[in-house]
């Protein structure tokens, strides 16, 4: 062994980088086709292992003691299908390389801190989310930079720098002002807070560790008493609306808003105050006939329609359309786009969890029967208890229509598009009328987001997809592991947050070339990134015969073990069984509870063994009738396991009922998911092939859908649900077992000896003659014939055979000998899987788990059941990625690359644009039309229109001070149809900017209008940015256009030519130019007026660059 590989070894958790020897050239040509983490990679099967063979594992040293790995039988074909080992790379060839911006942490580190929303501020290069514990944001600029962050929080060590707010209730809905430089945040408390966008560099913030300064909010109101602010929206006319439960919407002006802003921190309350009087109910605005036209369920969702000053707000089945300018109701009307097929959805009743004692009473006392009678005539009692407790539980609930809208998004033509649970998208115009629907992915649609011609839509499974426009789709790769659940667009990414927390961000150009230049870079650095870790498993199994062990049994079985170990699993049979322990437990599972006391006894007491909440912490348990499975993680290993999830497979009784069967732990271990399943299978010397079908059946169904015993909060457990229920599965066709790292089967398998009497089996055990009796085990028989197991492992068996004892009889002299006299067997047994194939064994990125048996052993001294209790001690080397060296890697490569800076520089190119004037004057209720023209003949180009502040004319000839309303919203005497819009190669589109001669100003108190005024709108003036970009960066082009009301009416003048904008080639344009430019533009605008000052025609803001070294 090298000194390298020796160092590696020791401890139970270290961390080293790997050596550079002559296994890394293998490792970079298996590369191409081979997978690296969570996500599974479908490619052609690994060479199929068609014959057993026997492997000695590799020196392993633990805890500083010398101890060499067992030999081990491998089962035949591990190679073929569902049994194939899991593909892992470096980088994985299936989808394009990922920024990781906060990399996935583990879920019990997030309780009450889960993220929940995504914002980009382009012009401050920020990214923004929202927290169940208040706001963060990342400086992007700073996401290739950072040390290691020792005093960062469970779950962001690896995270790229970031600064966080006060703590705060949760913010369920967030929406970006950037004409104030705020963030505003819908909270769970009904409160909607303001948050200063202009803070200190993360990296000044000790890397977002605990000891970092937070920041608090500007201004916070009360905008529900007793329901939670589920959605809000910025209007295009600067409004602030906000949606909740019960089919609630207000508005509130941005004059009340604005004021209050103004106001000193002393008097905060006052201006909170100012706030929560002046809403308006727009219920009030949508009641025809004394009718109440709204649906009252919750408003889950909200669109601003900038492209026609128009307001969407949707519950799960119904959509509202709402005028900006007048919050005016236009429209109500379902997902059929029929008005009159717009269903009022009925108030789903909180679930009745309603726990019933159910008791099977003989009627009369009984000689013991066989446990097929026995649980034959229980069945009509059990299956009778499972249904009346179904009906208990679902009463007054009403099932969930599976077509429901989860997510809405304005394309920059105008369309909305909306995402239902059946992944079906549905294309809307402006005006609610229904264009197509379209369906590329059966799983739930999450969130959609738009970029000039481009749209990108998150799924329930975990898939991103690319399309355009028309619904045509582009491309499509499984970008997190669980649900997509928010998306934001800032500088050359998309960034997707994953309902487990973590951040990743996308270049908009992928898939294409800079995709494989970065891949094959980051491939050529891998060395660098991965991490070694060592840790040591003690995994036990034991069928109690509902009996309970005496502490001393424990100690003998599992503490004697467990003293330089990192992770302990225990997996117990016959817990306790009976006809009314089934019927209580299938009762129980049928609406999601588990456990007994017996179980929790045992949990107890092995706890206590253990030394648990000092050396221990229990991490999982699992209990299925009789089947009980729990996991401790010591104090130090702790920190790097998570994502504890369960499951259970019953198999008895038409695989309903859980005498026989399987329950099951799935862990992350560094990153690595390890599952134990403990098992128990039909019994009897003849059932082989039941036993066998009972292994297939729970390999292939065990799906862990519930964190079962896990410190999870009821909101991880509720939104884990939904993740399963909308398919969350890489690749159908195979379990959730076979896309494991490891996963290690232990239990009571009851596979027996063949062709052997009793009295030969007690010859040979008492002669420690095991070579002869393995020739007769049928498990190994099985396994050698590839129909069970298939490529598993399992440890040479030097122990004798574990079944059956009488109680309490000390010895081999404790065998069986009743009247039945069972053949002694390994009904007992510990079988695993690990990453290694035929073509790689070393532990890499590639091989990301490889294991070795340390000991494998029977407790015989143990008389407490006439089963002996197994352990197995495993040495698991796992390798994994170090993020932060990573994310620093990916960063040196775009810093360095010129083929890639080329690529970066041709993507955020804008093509070249003609905009027909920079200043307009308006007469009273005059409408003037705005051409803007794309002069490049291959590209689409996008367009937005905003308000960057509006003014009165003063007559001393003094610069007017522009203010602006929220998210550049328009002042309400000035109209500009359409705002957004994309314009084809070489064409040319109208934007019409009207005047409204008077308007109405209101003022509410409590949302009730107490009165309102004409405002006359002489004199106003405002300045439009039109923003013109690409589609694969937010790189972009601004023209001010200056616009102004006059009473009188001015003779109009010939038409002019347009004026050209292009970008220019350097970062910043000259002042000569500046001037010449605007000099220019005077000469040839029709509406260009001497008594207004020149503005210059174009302004370029780099907004954001990939990499800033």
């Amino acid at each position: 062994m090298e000194p390298d590989d020796e160092r590696r070894r020791k401890g139970i958790s270290h961390s080293q980088p790997l050596p550079r020897d002559a296994v890394a050239a293998a490792r970079h040509a298996v590369l191409s086709s081979r997978s690296a983490d969570d996500d599974p990679i479908a490619s052609a099967s690994a060479s199929a292992c068609s014959v057993p063979y026997l492997r000695a594992g590799p020196l392993s040293r633990g805890g500083g003691e010398e101890a060499r790995a067992l030999p081990e039988f491998v089962g035949a074909g591990g190679g073929e299908g569902i049994f194939r080992v899991p593909r892992r790379a470096a980088m994985h060839p299936g989808r394009p390389p990922s920024l990781e911006v906060r990399p996935h942490p583990p879920r019990e580190t997030q309780v009450c801190s889960f993220l929940r929303a995504l914002a980009c501020e382009p012009r401050l290069n920020q990214l923004w989310a929202g927290a169940e514990s208040g706001v963060r944001v990342w400086a992007l600029d700073e996401v290739f930079h950072g040390a290691p962050q020792t005093t960062a929080r469970r779950g962001d060590e690896e995270s790229a720098p970031f600064v966080e707010s006060v703590p705060a209730p949760p913010a369920l809905c967030v929406a970006v002002d950037g004409a104030n430089k705020l963030l505003w945040t819908g909270h769970k408390d009904g409160r909607i807070r303001a948050w200063r966008m202009e803070l200190a560099p993360a990296a000044a913030a000790v890397d977002g560790g605990e000891d970092a300064p937070l920041f608090k909010e500007v201004l916070s109101w009360q905008a529900c008493s007793r329901t939670p602010v589920l959605s809000m929206v910025v209007t295009s006319c600067g409004e602030i609306w906000s949606g909740t439960e019960g089919g609630v919407i207000k508005a509130w002006p941005w004059n009340a808003i604005a004021k209050s802003l103004s106001l000193t921190p002393e008097e905060k309350h006052m201006a909170a105050l100012l706030v929560e009087q002046a809403y308006i109910d727009l219920r009030n605005h949508a009641t025809v006939g004394n009718m109440f036209s709204l649906p009252t369920t919750d408003v889950k969702h909200m669109l601003a329609d900038h492209c026609r000053a128009k307001v969407w707000s949707l519950t799960s089945m119904t959509f509202a359309l709402w005028d900006a300018r007048t919050r005016e109701l236009l429209k109500v009307f379902g997902m059929d786009g029929q008005v009159e097929s717009a269903r009022l959805e009925p108030p789903v009743m909180p679930e009745q969890f309603i726990e019933e004692e159910i008791r099977v009473k003989p009627t009369k006392k009984e000689k013991p029967q066989g446990s097929f009678t026995f649980f034959q005539k229980s069945w009509s009692a059990l299956m009778g208890a499972g249904d009346a407790v179904r009906r208990v539980a679902t009463k007054g609930t009403f099932v969930e229509d599976n077509r429901r809208t989860e997510a809405v998004a304005q394309a920059m033509d105008g369309t909305i598009w909306s995402g239902c649970t059946d992944g079906s998208i549905i294309m809307w115009d402006g005006y609610g009328n229904w264009l197509q629907e379209f369906h590329h992915h059966n799983s739930s649609v999450q969130c959609i987001k738009a970029l000039g011609e481009r749209m990108w839509v998150g799924y329930a499974s975990g898939t991103i997809q690319v399309m355009d426009v028309e619904g045509n789709l582009l491309a499509g790769w499984t970008g997190h592991s669980c649900p997509v659940i928010h998306m934001a667009v800032g500088g050359s990414y998309i960034f997707t947050l994953a309902q487990h927390g973590g951040i990743r961000g996308w270049p908009l150009t992928s898939p294409g070339p800079l995709d494989d230049i970065l891949r094959t870079e980051l491939a050529k650095r891998e060395l660098f990134y991965t991490r070694i870790e060592n840790i040591k498993m003690l995994v036990g199994t034991w069928n109690v015969a509902q009996e309970k062990a005496s502490p001393e049994s424990l100690w003998s079985w599992l503490a004697s073990a467990s003293s330089d170990v990192g992770l302990v699993v225990v997996g117990l049979q016959e817990v306790e069984m009976g006809a009314g322990v089934l019927a209580m437990a299938a009762a129980k599972e049928s609406v999601g509870l588990e456990g007994s006391a017996n179980g929790q006894w045992w949990i107890d007491n092995i706890g206590k063994i253990l030394d648990e909440g000092i050396s221990f912490h229990r991490v999982g348990s699992r209990q299925l009738a009789g089947l009980l499975i729990v996991a401790w993680a010591r104090k130090d290993l702790k920190p790097h396991v998570g994502d504890v999830d369960a499951a259970a497979v019953p198999c008895g009784f038409g695989r309903a009922i859980g005498n026989k069967g399987g329950v099951g732990l799935r862990i992350r271990v560094y990153d690595r998911r390890i599952c134990f399943v403990n098992n128990h299978f039909a019994a009897h010397l003849e059932n082989v092939t039941r036993r066998n079908a009972d292994f297939d059946h729970i390999y292939r169904t065990m799906n862990f859908n519930k964190p079962h015993g896990s410190a999870v909060s009821a909101t991880s457990v509720q939104l884990h649900k939904a993740v399963n229920a909308n398919g969350n599965q890489p690749d159908e066709d195979r379990p959730e077992l076979a896309e494991a790292d490891m996963v290690v089967f232990l239990g009571d398998f009851n596979y027996r000896l063949d062709g052997i009497t009793y009295d030969e089996a007690r010859d040979m055990v008492s002669q420690r003659s095991f070579d002869w009796l393995r020739d007769r085990d049928q498990l190994r028989a099985e396994m050698k014939a590839g129909n069970v197991f298939q490529g598993m492992r399992e440890g040479f068996i030097r122990f004798p055979p574990t079944y059956k004892f009488q109680r309490h009889q000390p010895g081999l002299a404790g065998y069986d000998s009743g009247e039945k006299k069972r053949i002694p067997a390994w009904c007992d047994r510990i079988l695993y899987r690990d990453s290694c194939s035929e073509s790689i064994g070393e532990c890499s990125l590639q091989c990301p788990v490889v294991a070795a048996i340390t000991s494998y052993e029977a407790c015989m001294d143990i008389t407490d059941s006439d089963h002996k209790p197994v352990r197995c001690t495993f040495s698991v080397d796992i390798a994994r990625v170090d993020e932060l060296i990573r994310r620093q890697e990916y960063g040196k490569i775009i810093a360095s690359n010129e083929k890639l800076r080329c690529l970066l520089q041709e993507s955020h190119c804008v093509p070249d644009t003609i905009i027909s004037t920079n200043n307009i004057i308006l007469d009273n209720q005059e409408t003037v039309v705005l051409r803007i023209a794309n002069n490049c003949g291959i590209n689409k180009c996008a367009f937005e229109i905003l308000c960057e502040g509006q003014s009165t004319s003063k007559q001393d000839g003094t610069e007017p001070d522009f203010v602006p309303r929220a998210s550049f919203g328009f002042p309400q005497w000035l109209e500009v149809l359409p705002s957004i819009g994309l314009i084809e190669p070489g064409e040319t589109i109208e934007v019409t900017v009207h005047h409204e001669n008077h308007y109405t100003e209101e003022e509410s108190v409590s949302g009730v209008i107490q009165n309102g005024w004409c405002e006359v709108t002489r004199d106003k003036e405002a300045v439009l940015l039109v923003n013109v970009t690409g589609s694969t960066s937010t790189e972009t082009i601004t023209h001010r256009i200056n616009v102004r009301h006059c009473c009188a009416a001015s003779p109009r003048p010939p038409p002019a030519s347009l004026l050209s904008i292009t970008a220019p080639t350097g970062d910043a344009l000259s002042s000569e130019a500046h001037t010449e430019r605007s000099s220019n533009q005077s000469q040839s605008n029709h509406l260009q007026r001497s008594d207004f000052a020149p503005f210059g025609s174009s302004d370029v803001h780099d907004l954001y660059r990939i990499q800033n070294m």
